[in-house]
Formats: C-alpha cells, structure tokens, sequence
C-alpha cells in the first residue's frame, strides 16, 4: 500500500514544473551572490568602448533581421508567401511570449498575429512551417556547436563534461527527424500513436504528409547557421568592450552552452542559469570573474534584452492606433498642467534676465497670462479631443503653439517648450485621427453669444469706470482711462494699477472680474459644444417607402426592426436605399447593413459615413454577417465577433431519432395534459391581445426582465394586433404561453421575436411552439426559421484580444451560464450557425460602445 502511495505521489510530481523552480531558484542564488560583483561593476560598464557596443547593437538588428529571414524562408517551404517586415514582427512577438510561457521556445510557436491569421493560409501549413522554424534552429546548434565544441575542447581541456549538453541537443535533434520520418513513412511508431492518440494523428496528418520546398529548407539552414554565429560574435563585440582578452574558443563554448540551456530551460528562457554558466566558463578560460560577469551582461543585453525590448515595442506598434489617438489626449492633459504650474511657481532669476534683455516687461507679463490661458484651456481641449472630433485637434494645434512661443517669452523655460513641441509632433502624427466634424453654424453661434455678452459687459464697465466716483479709487476717469481699465479687467490682468479705497471699490473689482471669467467661459464652452444630432421628423412620411425597400431589397429577419418606431432612417441620395441606426454617446449605432441592392451597399455606407462625421457622430454597425463584412474593407474598419444566428431547416426538420427525444417527450407530456397549440393569424381580436399582454406581463415580473429594443421588439398591442402568433392553451382555454411571428424576413425565412410563458407552464411548452412554427413555415413554402443570435457563442479561433477575452468568459464565467443555455436548447433544432460581428472603428471605440450599445437597446 505504502509503495503504491509513493509511486502515485511520483506520478503526480511534474517534471517540468520541477525543472522550472530549480531554475528560478538557481537565478536567485547567482543574482543575490553576485549583488557585490554587479554593484561594482557598473564603472567597468561605464567604461566600455563606445564603438563595439554600437557594433553590438548594429549586430542585434542584423539577428533579428535573420531571424525574420529565417521565417521567410520556413514559410516559403511550406508554399506560404511571408514579407520581411510580417515576419520580423512574428519572431520579435514570439520570442516576447517565449520568455514567460513555459517551454516558451517551443509553445510561442504556436501564436500566431492577427495580420498573419487573416490571410486565409491553411493552418497546417502554417504549423507546418512554424515546425521548420523550430527543427532548424536546433538542428544548427547541432552543426555549428559540435565543430565549436571540439575546437574549444582542444584548446582547453577543462570541458570534457560539457559533452554531456551537447549529446542531450544532438539526441534531441535526431528524435525529432526519426517522429518525422516515421510520421512521412507511417511505420511503428506512427501506428503505435495512431492507437494510443488518434486526435494527435488527426491534427497532424496535414503537417507530415505535405511536401517540402527542399531549396527553401536548405536556405533556412543556411540562415541559421548566420544567427548562430552572430551570437559567438557578440560575445566577443563584449570581450572588446570591455578591454578584455578576446577568446573564440571561450566565446565559442559560452554560446554553445547559453543556447542549450536556453533551450531546456521551461521557464524565462534560463535566467539566471545562463549568467551563471557562462562567469563560470568564462572564468575557466581565465577572465577575471568581475571580467567574465561584465561580458556575460554585456551579451546578454546583445542576444536577450534588446531583443525582448524589440517585442515590446512591436506589440505596442500593432496597438498604435489607439496609442496614436490616447498619448495626445494625455499629453494635451499635462501639458496643460504644466502650463499651470509654471505660471504659478517663480521663474529662474537667471533666465529671467536673460528674456528681460530682450522683451519688453508688459510683454513678459503678457506672455504669463496668456501661458495661464492655454494652460487651462488644454485641459478643457483634452476631454475633447478624446472624442475625436476635428475642431479640437484644431483647438489643441493651436494652443500647444501657444504654450511653445510663450513658455519661451515668459521666463524662456524651455524644459515646457520641449514637451509642448513634443506633444505638437504627436498631434502632427496622429491628425487623420480626427475626423468628426462640427457643423460651422455651431461655431457661428458660439461666438454670437460671446460678442453679445462680451458687448454688453464692455459697455457696462465702460459706463461704471467712467461715471464713477473719485473717492472709490482716487481717480477721475476720463474716456479714454475707463476704455483702458475696462479692457484690462475685461481680459483678467490683475495688475491693473487700480487701489481699491473703499468697500465698493472692492465689490466693483471682483464683480468685473466674475463676469470677465463667466465671458470667457461661455466662450470656450460654446467653441467645444457638439452638435446635438436629432431625428429627423420626417421619419413617419417616409416610413412607406423604407417599407417599400425592405419589400423590394430585404433579406434579413432583422429588416423588419429597421422600421421599427425606435429608429432613425438616413435614405441615400446616391441610391435607392436606407439606414436604420440610434443614437447614443455621440454614436450612431447601425442595425445590421444598408436595405438596398448589393451593389449600391458601398456607396450608402460612404454616403452615410459622411453624414455621421458632419454630424459629430461615430458609427458602428451591429450584427453584421459574414458576407457584410465585404462591404467595410475600404473604410477601413475593425470586426469583433459576437455571435451567431441559429437556422433551422423547416423542410427537412424531422422530431425522429434518438437527439430528438427529449423534444418529443417535452411535446408528448404537454398534449396529455390537456393543452393545445394553435396558430392564430392576423388581425388578432382583443381577447387575444388581452390574454397574451397578462402573459408577457407575468414573464416580465417573474423572470426579472426589462424590455429590450434595437434588435429586438417589446410587448405593444398595437404591433402584435397585426402579427401572426402561435399559443399554447390550458385545459381552460387560457393562454399560458406565445410566440409572434415577424414579417420582414429573408424572402425564403421566418421568424420570431417573442417567446414568453407564465411562471407554472408545464416543462416542454416552448418545444411546442416551435413545432408549431415548423408546421406554420412549410405551409408558407418556408424553407429556413432564424431563431435568432446566441450572444458570445461559437468563437472557435478568435482573431483579435477582445474575441479571446470574450470567449474566455463565454466558457469559464457564471454570469454568462444563460447564454450557454441557450446555445443547447437552439442546438436542439438549428442546422446552420452564421456569424455575426460588431463594425466599429478603432480600439478605443471599442472602449465606449458597451455603454452605446446598452443604451440604444432601452426603450
């Protein structure tokens, strides 16, 4: 018993977690031994040669370009077409992700980018070369380290154990040509796992039976070899940088171990083990140690840090769209701040003097306040510009130039000026950024308001200045001093001058200076505030012809929402056709595609588009299908997928068979019971409508529902009155549940949008119904019912971050349970599964939509 326990306990022990933590701990060993070593040997680093760290870096740009080669050519094996920039990008972002995943620099091999995944290559062969890549890298640590390894051993006979590593790699290699020959040739070791693991055999019998470009796979050796030596190279560019005696044999044998231990390494690509290994070897050639650790950190930045830094960067550059449209937003943000502070703290006495020689001391102070100005105005600018909308990346260009002439003229604080010429270059850069537009008769009103107020102010403190008491401030005010002093409160200078000498005197100053402020305010709120986008009122005159088009053009169960009273219709001048879309958070949220022939849908999606930017608004389009999406390339447009629709074929669909007997037995119990389903076409009378109203009303309260819209419909007897329904009736002839049929459909569809019953309906209820719309398509020559769209389900390879995190919590979180649910009872009936996505802009759009989708869903 107690041997079976042990063994059972060995059994659960994984190695290569094992393996993992004894590296880790190995790494914290050397770095907390070596803490004496490391702190004293930054002078010797600070020392180094410029030029041979110049060359090492030059020599880690000419790596990581082989290794972009190298992919090149492992996909060009497997008769897949890569260009260099993709493929240096691909190794930059796995070898990234090689570091922390374990047996990273096998399991990175497995990711794949979204630019490289939409170019439709077949999977396998994309594996397939994913193989080459891996099996020649080993396969040249082989060839190049074993000459390596005998010349080393020759010119110093401490390495004899070293043999050791270098058999493990060579075994390694072997085993893996002998599975792929095996694999080709299906001899004992393929059937062996063709019994044990027939998935494995299926997932791989495209990989090992599809031939290889010979030329290609000699020429990714060739490359390989190239990478290899660039890393003995770069340990010698470190034994010149530091002045050190160069070594090929000891470079030679350093690398070849850094490698192997990189390789076996599960976990952080061996770190701390290979900075261990290699001061050892290094030592044994006789560097000093603190000579030996600089070198092994000097490579170690060439051929792991650099490299790591280089995938950073690359992942950030694939988001750059949202970093080119969120850094301007936050550096506008500080900039203003900046603006503030300088303003408020004392200037350098130094450079003051210097600008005093040059600048007049009203313009210096003039250049303080209007510092003060942008500065506040920036941040006001911010809020803006992270909507995206044009006037304000007009507004933020013009208020950063600001801050860089007059940062310079108030105390030539040039540290501000740097970081506001900074923030102009990103706002240069990211410009097609901002395209929503203001309708210029906003602009118009804005500064009506202004000038009206600011007329009104002017000659109210004109009039006071002028007619007011000497005694309140020792002055006798001609025209020209109270059209002075009043222009000078007007723009906020405190120095004015001006010696309040009594209690209303004080009152006077502070009462010009709030309304000076409220003219200010009023202005800059009237430049920044957006259009307010509204409904058309000719909705209800042209809702016969949207009609009239859906009759003519429709081919979707959700056309018939598009002319729901919820919506906004834009019909295009260019084409027949409209668009139906909400409005909410400065969206305009697309239901689905244009109704219009397909090939006029292009044009009113521009024409639309076009629209949506004069208005200020930015458009998404929800539950677009696969062939949809053909229509957005040009506009440049991203795609989430967030779901599918479930069509059940209505002609071919059968209750026999051994899937469908839970069906059956659901329907079975429920005529035993004494209920009945009927079908009750349009116009519906007012008992009806009374009878189905009580239901949906006690499904609403007792499931804790609210009514939705957008792609849905609500409960309204007045819609329903004119629709078809199916009911289920008690033993009374009462209703106990229904289902409406919507008209609007596909031309060879239909459809439903309500299925509600009550609280004690018996168990197989809305089984029956749907049997009961089958019966009702075939006798319409129906040959498909949608049953709508499962949110969230049916992610098999997500393209994008968000598609992955959505189907994580599709499978793995509670709260998404019901959606699971009702994939398995749709999967009871449906035939086919069609994608549905989400059309939308940028990331960031991303961010906001929830909220706009949330709310256009509310009645």
């Amino acid at each position: 018993m107690k041997k079976f326990k042990l063994s059972a306990m060995f059994r659960q022990i994984r190695w290569k977690e094992l393996l993992a933590f004894l590296v880790l701990l190995l790494a914290f060993v050397f770095f907390r031994s070596e803490r004496h070593e490391l702190a004293s040997i930054g002078p010797q680093l600070k020392s180094s040669k410029t030029e041979w760290i110049l060359a090492g870096i030059v020599l880690s740009v000419i790596y990581i370009i082989l290794q972009g080669l190298m992919y090149v050519t492992s996909f060009r094996s497997a008769g897949l077409a890569l260009k260099l920039p993709e493929a240096v990008s691909l190794f930059l972002k796995r070898n990234f992700l090689s570091v922390f995943l374990p047996a990273g620099g096998v399991s990175s091999l497995a990711y794949l980018p979204r630019n490289i995944r939409t170019k439709g290559y077949n999977t396998a062969s994309i594996h397939q070369a994913s193989a080459v890549y891996g099996f020649v890298g080993l396969l040249t640590v082989l060839v190049v380290g074993l000459p390596l390894m005998v010349y080393a051993l020759f010119i110093n006979k401490n390495f004899s154990s070293s043999w050791s590593g270098i058999a493990v790699l060579g075994i390694l290699v072997f085993a893996l040509y002998g599975i792929f020959i095996s694999f080709r040739k299906k001899n004992a070791l393929y059937r062996f796992t063709e019994r044990k693991f027939p998935r494995l055999i299926r997932s791989s019998e495209e990989i090992f039976n599809s031939e290889i470009d010979r030329k290609s796979f000699m020429i990714t050796v060739l490359i390989s070899v190239g990478i290899e030596f660039c890393g003995v190279f770069h340990l010698m560019i470190a034994m010149y940088a530091l002045s050190t005696p160069a070594s090929f044999s000891a470079a030679a044998i350093s690398y070849v171990v850094s490698v192997v231990l990189m390789i076996i390494s599960p976990f952080l690509r061996g770190l701390g083990a290979v900075e261990f290994s290699l001061t050892y070897i290094l030592v044994s050639f006789g560097y000093e140690h603190a000579d030996g650790l600089g070198i092994t950190l000097l490579y170690r930045l060439f051929e792991f840090w650099l490299p790591l830094l280089a995938g950073i960067a690359a992942y950030l550059w694939s988001g750059r769209k949202l970093l080119a449209r969120m850094i301007p937003v936050v550096m506008i943000f500080f900039l203003g701040i900046i603006n503030i502070l300088s303003v408020i703290t004392p200037a350098l006495a130094d450079r003051l003097h210097i600008i005093k020689g040059y600048l007049a001391l009203d313009v210096i102070h003039l250049s303080k306040t209007l510092t003060l100005i942008a500065g506040v105005l920036l941040l006001v600018t911010s809020a803006h510009l992270f909507k995206g909308t044009r006037r304000a990346w007009y507004f933020a260009v013009a208020f950063t130039v600001m801050s860089i002439v007059f940062n310079l003229a108030k105390a030539l604080d040039y540290e501000e000026a740097l970081f506001a010429l900074a923030t102009l270059g990103l706002l240069i850069y990211s410009r097609k950024e901002y395209i929503l537009r203001t309708k210029r008769i906003s602009l118009q009103r804005g500064f009506g308001w202004f000038t009206g107020i600011f007329v009104a102010i002017f000659i109210f403190n004109y009039l006071s200045f002028y007619f007011i008491s000497k005694s309140h401030f020792g002055i006798d005010f001609t025209k020209e001093e109270a059209f002075y002093y009043t222009l000078h409160t007007f723009l906020l200078f405190s120095d004015s001058g001006l010696v309040a000498r009594t209690g209303f005197a004080r009152d006077f100053q502070n009462l010009n200076f709030i309304l000076g402020a409220i003219s200010w305010l009023i202005l800059i709120f009237s430049l920044y505030r957006s259009n307010i986008h509204k409904g058309t009122d000719d909705n209800t005159e042209k809702y016969e012809d949207a009609e009239d088009l859906v009759e003519e053009y429709g081919a979707s169960s959700l056309d018939y929402f598009k002319l729901a009273q919820d919506k906004q219709l834009f019909f295009s001048e260019e084409a027949e056709g409209f668009v139906s879309f909400r409005t909410a958070n400065g969206f305009a949220v697309v239901l689905e595609e244009p109704v219009c022939a397909a090939e006029d849908k292009v044009t009113v999606i521009e024409e639309f588009e076009n629209y949506c930017r004069k208005n200020s608004l930015k458009t998404c389009y929800y539950r677009v299908g696969e062939d949809g999406l053909s229509y957005f390339p040009s506009s440049g447009k991203q795609k989430l997928f967030i779901g599918q629709d479930a069509l059940l074929d209505a002609e071919n669909f059968s209750l026999s068979g051994k899937e469908r007997k839970s069906i059956r037995n659901g329907v079975n119990g429920l005529e035993k019971a004494g209920y009945t389903t009927e079908i009750r076409f349009a116009p519906q009378d007012d008992a009806t409508i009374d009878q189905i109203q009580a239901v949906s009303d006690e499904w609403l309260t007792e499931s804790d529902k609210k009514e939705i819209v957008f792609a849905e419909g609500m409960f309204d007897r007045e819609v329903v009155r004119n629709q078809d329904l199916i009911l289920i009736l008690d033993p009374e002839g009462r209703c106990v549940a229904f289902l409406n049929i919507i008209p609007h459909c596909a031309p060879d569809e239909c459809s439903y949008d309500m299925i509600r019953k009550k609280e004690d309906t018996p168990n197989g209820s809305v089984d029956a119904l749907i049997i009961k719309l089958v019966e009702y398509a075939r006798a319409k020559d129906l040959k498909f019912i949608n049953m709508g769209m499962t949110p969230m389900a049916g992610a098999r390879h997500p393209d994008n971050t968000a598609e992955q995190l959505l189907k994580i919590a599709y499978e793995r979180l509670g709260s998404f349970k019901h959606y699971q649910s009702l994939r398995n009872f749709k999967e009871k009936y449906a035939d086919l599964w069609e994608n549905k996505y989400l059309v939308y802009n940028n990331d960031l759009d991303l961010l906001l939509l929830p909220a706009a989708l949330n709310k256009v869903m509310k009645p």
